[in-house]
């Protein structure tokens, strides 16, 4: 069981002279971020879900033990809200066969319009195979309670846990894997701030616990903006020190 660390997304033009040297061709930012970090969240997906040839590129391309986890379409979860995922479903079971061993988790985040639904999510969940791992972002209130923590764990399903404005940070685990989301330190805007020592600290003491209990944790940083997810990270990996990486 290992502990993944990295940021959702790896092109942006404003890391450039943070992780890319300056100049750097945009073809050329995952070769650099690879050579940094052992895992990504792709949240391009959420906007255009890619040829199942991309997923067989990327299997080839990234190197042994580097984990992908991917985001997954708007269309599933903002257009069809969950309901009659199974064409959605088929899609993505394809592109997840073809990203083989390099596939980590599949990222289920539901609009803040959404409210909670217990038989559209185990319907929802019930129909994945058993063989993607997944993990669920819930941005209504209405679905923080203790029977849809239950009804995760009946699937294997794992709780995103959330760090970001004006987002409930529940400290859950529901699966094998811990999922955690660092949308930024800004109580006013997602995305937003850099994270200090001191909250990066408290972080590396809770996946240290989890890790110890047995479950495998990710963390993805999305405060992007100038940079500040790559720095973060390097700053929670050296923290955490010789922990088992993945």
């Amino acid at each position: 069981m290992g502990i993944h660390i990295g940021t959702s997304g790896w092109s942006y033009d404003h890391w450039d002279g943070v992780l890319y040297p300056h100049g750097l061709p945009r073809w050329h930012r995952l070769s650099a971020y690879v050579d940094q970090f052992h895992t990504v969240e792709l949240n391009a997906s959420f906007y255009r879900w890619p040829r199942d040839a991309s997923f067989v590129s990327w299997r080839r391309r990234l190197p042994p033990g580097f984990r992908l986890s991917v985001k997954a379409p708007r269309g599933l979860t903002h257009g069809k809200k969950l309901y009659a995922p199974e064409a959605w479903i088929d899609r993505i079971t394809h592109a997840w066969h073809e990203l083989g061993d390099k596939r980590a988790v599949l990222l289920i985040q539901l609009p803040p319009a959404v409210a909670r639904d217990d038989a559209r999510l185990d319907y929802f969940l019930a129909r994945l195979p058993d063989w993607i791992s997944v993990a669920v972002e819930f941005r209504h209130p209405s679905w923080h309670d203790e029977a849809v923590y239950r009804l995760l764990e009946s699937h294997g399903a794992a709780y995103c846990v959330m760090s970001g404005a004006n987002l409930p940070c529940v400290l859950r685990v529901t699966a094998p894997i811990a999922y955690v989301r660092m949308h930024g330190p800004d109580h006013d805007h997602l995305y937003g701030g850099s994270y200090s020592d001191q909250d990066l600290s408290w972080w590396a003491d809770r996946i240290r616990e989890w890790h110890a209990g047995g479950t495998e944790v990710y963390v993805y940083f999305n405060n992007d903006g100038g940079g500040n997810a790559v720095r973060n990270v390097q700053t929670l990996r050296a923290m955490i020190g010789d922990a088992r990486w993945g």
